[in-house]
């Protein structure tokens, strides 16, 4: 369970920009102590709790990269095609009878062992078979041609994965090739995530006339899971300070982190700020980004606090440019920066000096097939069709006060985000 001092985020300024925001998560929080150990078919999303170091080669021996006839490099025809009798019949998964004697070929295929002496393989192409079943093999191939050599892809011993890392679909496929069934992974972190005000139900449940059904709490909870945390669902809590703080208070005691949606800003009825504040502390960041300028941090007996706002693009666009470095610091895993992928913008819009905005777009093929941006067609930060039907954010950066139709803009697809 992380513990921090009371203080440990407290910042004092005006709005803080995106960047400093995250170099003080990434110097305030810290990875959580636990391991544990899971079979490697559960191993996917999970952070590497040590080094993984290679206890065999890739390939652990010498094998044909081709379908074809294997012989020694001292046999390779330097001026004319030559004929080699075919002494041998090698599959995949065999190994040949004897060891190859000058002069002689063996039929061979993709992945076979290599038989003792040979070293250059022939492609099956290349090679005219005549009617006496002899290989005749054309001049000019070099030595050591379409072999695979044990550990070409990775020698033994190596480095391969370093602690911290989190494991993708093809890393675990390395792992299987090494032989291992299970690995050493860093424990989940607990999340416990809620959302507040007496405007949101529950789905399911009966909706007064001025109510919304809440959704934030879904969305975030996903989020969460996809980054592999334990999540605890709270539910919703109503505009009660003190409901809000005791739960607080029982949630830290039992999570490496808190995330709530809603309640943050300053307005008379959102109460989280004075709940935290009275059973820990809460610097209120005001952090210079939108949508979703009201996102707090704070410290509840030794465990992160984070609050997002209640619009759910606002929750959205944070969750993923703020929570999730610090759930992935907590996890022990380096901040991997989202690097955006310039493309031309197909609209045009102002905005603020100093502010970080993000702008909801779709990816088209524009003039020439090269990627272009549209602009959903309408604001908001309550608007969850324009998360549904667009294909990523556009960053527009501090000192940007306008884009125009034609300029180069950064494109983040939201697969990089979650």
């Amino acid at each position: 369970m992380a513990q921090l001092s009371d203080d440990c985020f407290a910042f004092g300024g005006p709005l803080m920009p995106v960047n400093d925001t995250l170099a003080l998560l990434a110097s305030r929080l810290a990875p959580l102590n636990g391991q544990e150990i899971v079979p490697l078919g559960t191993a996917d999303g999970r952070i590497l709790a040590r080094d993984l170091v290679a206890p065999l080669p890739l390939p652990p021996f010498t094998n044909s990269a081709v379908d074809g006839y294997a012989i020694r490099g001292a046999d390779i025809p330097v001026m004319a095609g030559k004929t080699f009798p075919v002494t041998d019949y090698v599959q995949a998964g065999m190994a040949a009878r004897q060891a190859i004697e000058p002069g002689q070929a063996i039929r061979i295929f993709t992945g076979a062992l290599m038989p003792d002496g040979a070293d250059t393989v022939f492609m099956q192409e290349d090679v005219v078979v005549d009617n006496a079943g002899d290989a005749i093999l054309p001049p000019g191939l070099r030595q050591g041609s379409n072999v695979r050599p044990a550990g070409e892809d990775i020698p033994l011993g190596k480095n391969v994965l370093k602690a911290g890392h989190r494991l993708r679909p093809q890393d675990v496929a390395l792992i299987a090739a090494l032989g291992m069934t299970e690995v050493e992974v860093a424990r989940r972190v607990k999340v416990a995530i809620f959302s507040t005000g007496n405007e949101i139900v529950a789905p399911g449940s009966a909706r007064g006339e001025a109510q919304l059904f809440d959704s934030n709490r879904f969305m975030l909870s996903a989020m969460a899971s996809r980054l592999g945390c334990l999540v605890t669902d709270l539910g919703i809590l109503g505009d009660d300070r003190a409901a809000i703080a005791e739960v607080l208070k029982a949630a830290a005691s039992t999570h490496d982190l808190i995330l709530t949606s809603g309640g943050v800003s300053t307005g008379e009825a959102d109460h989280v700020k004075a709940s935290v504040e009275s059973v820990g502390t809460l610097v209120f960041w005001r952090v210079a980004i939108k949508p979703g300028r009201p996102v707090a941090m704070g410290v509840i007996q030794g465990i992160p606090f984070i609050g997002l706002p209640g619009n759910p693009v606002a929750s959205f666009v944070t969750f993923a440019l703020i929570a999730r470095p610090a759930i992935m610091a907590l996890a022990g895993s380096p901040s991997v920066p989202v690097f955006p992928i310039p493309v031309r913008a197909a609209f045009s819009y102002r905005k603020k000096a100093g502010r970080r905005e993000y702008v909801r777009v779709n990816l088209r093929h524009g003039k020439a097939g090269l990627p272009e941006a549209t602009k959903f067609p309408r604001e908001g930060a309550g608007l969850l069709s324009s998360l549904v039907d667009t294909d990523g954010l556009v960053e527009l950066r501090e000192e940007t006060t306008e884009i125009k139709v034609g300029d180069t803009v950064e494109y983040i697809s939201y697969s990089s985000l979650i």
